[in-house]
């Protein structure tokens, strides 16, 4: 079964708030089995413009946990904090590898 995974960029506008997301959003991946391979870290946009200062790839066993972590009620409350202090583009995506 291919694994699933959320790609985000994302610029952090609230740094305090972002705290809150990143507490209430640690239950909910912990629920779903996720592994956060990257989050923030240095990096060189190479290609493309705009795509946030903090980038974060999180995996799950399959595409189906991935979506069951999103829609989660817990990942859901968190998400109102990412909202409110930051910006940015996340997807989720079937792995192929």
């Amino acid at each position: 079964m291919a694994k699933g995974y959320w790609i985000a960029h994302v610029h952090v506008h609230d740094p305090e708030r972002y705290k809150s997301y990143l507490a209430e959003a640690g239950p909910a991946y912990k629920e779903h089995g996720a592994n956060l391979l990257v989050r923030g870290g240095q990096a060189s946009e190479v290609w493309g413009t705009g795509l946030g200062a903090r980038h974060v790839v999180i995996e799950f066993e399959s595409l189906e946990k991935a979506w069951a972590c999103w829609n989660s009620e817990q990942y859901q409350k968190a998400k109102l904090h990412r909202e409110a202090a930051s910006t940015g583009n996340i997807v989720i995506v079937e792995g192929s590898a």
